[in-house]
């Protein structure tokens, strides 16, 4: 297929109706029909990118091979399609304001005065392109953050209108809207998708396809009356009823025709039904364990666990291959202290210690640590959580009392976690971590070449602090061994103990590898060794 098509999602009546997952499941379906997608985010804060946004304000930062800071609905798009992101696959408001100064400071617009219209929305149709046109995707399917009639979304509204003008048959509309039931009266109502519509059309936006989401089945009448009311065929409104896992909906989807129905409105063939089978089978795994395992993960976020997405994602694909269903048991690490850490992981079987930033909860981090080594147990720790590791090892066996990281004590008397050499000039926060994909070697025999199979991997990273190689022979010969190295730098990225059961500590993230297709292979041997 020579020319890309440009799909838009966009949300009314409320945010998080699930626009990213209604994408990546039609986007699924596409692909398994044989043709090349890719998923876009237009965000509509006035950040250049999630970065420096606090997990409780946005959640999971994603990152891209490429080191971009991206929103967590890229992580959904990677793992339902297989296919790696890029920095041009999230885009936000501040990023586009920001381009366009820029440009007037150098003077590229030849003194003309800057507005919304056309340069704004120039950039916003540039960057939506660009995707299509450099790589030749079949579909570039672009997500619209927020709701419409939101301030903020207008300028990407205003750009779908132009584009819709500009490309006609190549472009399509999908609107994601919700029908709310109302106990009282126990009926489903209509009346918020309609104003929600209402006001796409005042915008000079006519939505192709309604996206229902619901909790009740919809009724023939009820689709019949959106559709009327909407100016779509009765066909073009898709029930969106809420199912028990993301990874059910590209099965919903398939069932109610959302992907024919787009193949139809841009006048390609339908005969080559979608290929599902191996989704299929991961969904049975999923729905059908043969046994259940507590986890442990450790954390600062708990409370808002979108921001532990991937993790919690990864641990849902790995459990899957080990026929199990893993059971998370979110634990706040402040609230892990001497006198209960014992009795607290008493009952899980594998623990986890997540990463993040800053000192607010480590010493709960480390003491889980220090459990799960003196214990046996599966340990798995992530970014922060291998240095903790390394704190917890250097302060309890290497006798280095009060060791610590640079970023939590700048005075400490063993810097066993220090900042990079790279990073000490480095003041501004955003986008300024070493970030994105890097090689590691593997130690043959190590548990994490067990898991690969393969000496030479490569995985995403977001830190500014790593191993102090100052250290190394002391934690070597006392049975911490560093199992993975980036051959480039010489960078510790990977700990071990050889003598532990599973004791796993890894600078880079991994689970931002992990896809329902490709299971991560550390998360996938971290839970066969809590069933061993």
């Amino acid at each position: 297929m020579s020319t890309t098509r440009y799909i838009f999602v966009t949300g009314g009546v409320t945010s998080s109706l699930g626009k990213g997952i209604i994408s990546a499941s039609l986007a699924k379906l596409l692909q398994s029909r044989g043709f090349s997608v890719t998923i876009q985010k237009l965000d509509p804060y006035l950040n250049v990118d999630p970065g420096t946004l606090n997990p409780y304000e946005h959640g999971e930062c994603y990152v891209t091979e490429d080191g971009a800071e991206t929103d967590l609905d890229l992580g959904h798009y990677e793992r339902f399609l297989n296919v790696p992101t890029s920095q041009a696959n999230n885009v936000t408001t501040g990023s586009i304001y920001k381009s366009v100064i820029e440009k007037e400071r150098r003077g590229d617009f030849l003194g003309k005065t800057v507005q919304i219209i056309p340069h704004i929305t120039d950039e916003i149709k540039r960057r939506i392109k660009v995707l299509g046109s450099k790589n030749k995707f079949d579909f570039v399917i672009t997500e619209i953050g927020g709701t419409v009639g939101d301030i903020e979304s207008l300028p990407y509204i205003e750009s779908v209108r132009q584009l819709k003008w500009e490309m006609g048959a190549n472009v399509l509309v999908i609107h994601l809207t919700l029908v709310p039931y109302l106990s009282a009266s126990g009926e489903l109502k209509t009346k918020p998708t309609q104003h929600s519509v209402k006001t796409l059309l005042e915008a000079g936006v006519q939505p192709d396809i309604l996206v229902l989401r619901t909790e009740k089945e919809l009724s023939s009448d009820i689709r019949a009356k959106v559709a009327l009311f909407c100016n779509v065929s009765t066909n073009a409104v898709i029930q969106s009823i809420d199912v028990c896992t993301i990874y059910e909906v590209p099965i919903k989807m398939f069932e109610e025709e959302l992907d024919k129905r787009v193949l139809e409105k841009f006048g390609l063939p339908t005969t080559k039904a979608p290929e599902l089978k191996v989704w299929k089978d991961f969904l049975n795994k999923y729905k059908h364990p043969e046994r259940t395992v507590d986890i442990a993960l450790i954390g600062k976020y708990v409370e808002l666990q979108d921001a532990y997405k991937s993790i919690a994602e990864s641990f849902v694909h790995a459990g899957a291959v080990n026929n199990c269903k893993v059971n998370l048991q979110w634990i706040h690490s402040e609230n892990i202290n001497k006198k209960n850490y014992e009795e607290i992981l008493s009952k899980v079987k594998g623990i986890v210690v997540a990463p993040g930033f800053g000192h607010r909860g480590i010493e709960g981090k480390i003491l889980a640590v220090k459990y799960a080594r003196e214990n046996n147990i599966p340990f798995f720790g992530i970014c922060l959580g291998m240095q903790c590791a390394v704190i917890e090892f250097a302060r309890n066996v290497l006798g280095f009392e009060k060791a610590n990281s640079t970023e939590m004590d700048e005075k400490t008397a063993y810097p066993v976690i220090d900042i990079m050499e790279e990073q000490k000039t480095i003041l501004e926060k955003g986008g300024t971590m070493r970030l994105g994909a890097y090689p590691c070697r593997l130690e043959k025999g190590s548990k994490s070449f067990t898991a690969y199979g393969q000496e030479l991997i490569e995985e995403r990273h977001r830190h500014r602090y790593e191993f102090n190689d100052k250290y190394l022979k002391d934690f070597t010969a006392s049975g911490m061994v560093p199992m993975g190295i980036n051959p480039e730098t010489n960078l510790v990225e990977i700990v071990e103990i050889p003598k532990h059961k599973w004791f796993v500590g890894v600078q880079f993230h991994p689970e931002y590898r992990s896809t329902v297709t490709q299971p991560h292979p550390l998360f996938i041997n971290f839970i066969k060794a809590t069933l061993d």
